[in-house]
């Protein structure tokens, strides 16, 4: 069920993109599974998409939080060697699915890199910890040879994936979209104003801000869902772990 969506945009290239990073802070995330907070892409020449994110998870223990880093492909053709992360099929239909579960710090901000092996339709995804420099492999896949760059504007979303809970029994969430930004010269990123959608529009305490580096604040949910799932749900609120 998507809860939000929101635009992006690079203004100013003057070809396709070979690299672009989103950055993502889950910070205010529940430890639990069923939230994927994600940015997709296209490529030029082919149709479909690609996304990255990042999906909450259960603490493994006392203080140790867990993330799950995705990178997909929805194209045809896709292909992988990168068998330890990656798989074929995305979502029940083509492509690649990439994906690494890691001791992270919901506290940090995470950017997602997508970038392309020069000379090769080659993509590569990392998870960059950027308060500890950490990159994170999430995995890496190859296009059709049609396929090109990225085009200069796509969006993102939020999804609730298991759902089946009631609007009011939505988990809290908060969470920061960043800028997008590419090593391509004079080229500037910038983000639309978030919206929301699924079944729960209107119920489901939805709220959405701009923060100071022009990044955008999106949450929804309710808190006493959060705390009616704790002992249920392996949530330890004792900190972090790396």
């Amino acid at each position: 069920m998507a809860v939000a969506g929101i635009q992006w945009q690079m203004t100013g290239a003057s070809s396709p993109l070979m690299d672009i990073t989103f950055p993502i802070n889950i910070a205010n995330a529940p430890h639990r599974r069923g939230y994927y907070f994600a940015q997709q892409y296209s490529f030029v020449g082919v149709p479909s998409v690609g996304y990255t994110g990042l999906q909450p998870r259960y603490d493994s223990g006392p203080g140790m939080s867990v993330i799950r880093a995705v990178f997909s492909s929805f194209i045809n053709g896709t292909t992988t060697k990168d068998d330890d992360y990656c798989s074929p099929g995305a979502d029940g239909g083509p492509g690649v699915s990439c994906a690494v579960v890691f001791d992270g710090t919901y506290g940090h901000t995470y950017n997602l890199e997508v970038r392309n092996t020069p000379g090769t339709t080659t993509w590569n995804g990392t998870a960059i910890d950027t308060d500890t420099g950490r990159r994170i492999h999430i995995g890496s896949y190859t296009l059709p040879t049609t396929a090109g760059g990225i085009e200069h504007t796509q969006s993102g979303f939020i999804e609730d994936f298991i759902s089946g809970e009631a609007c009011k029994d939505m988990p809290y969430f908060s969470v920061v979209f960043g800028v997008p930004s590419t090593e391509m010269v004079g080229v500037v990123g910038s983000l639309g104003d978030a919206s929301e959608g699924g079944d729960c529009a209107g119920k489901d305490n939805f709220e959405t801000h701009r923060v100071p580096d022009g990044g955008v604040e999106i949450s929804a949910g309710f808190s006493e869902a959060v705390k009616m799932r704790l002992q249920h749900e392996g949530y330890f609120t004792t900190g972090n772990c790396m």
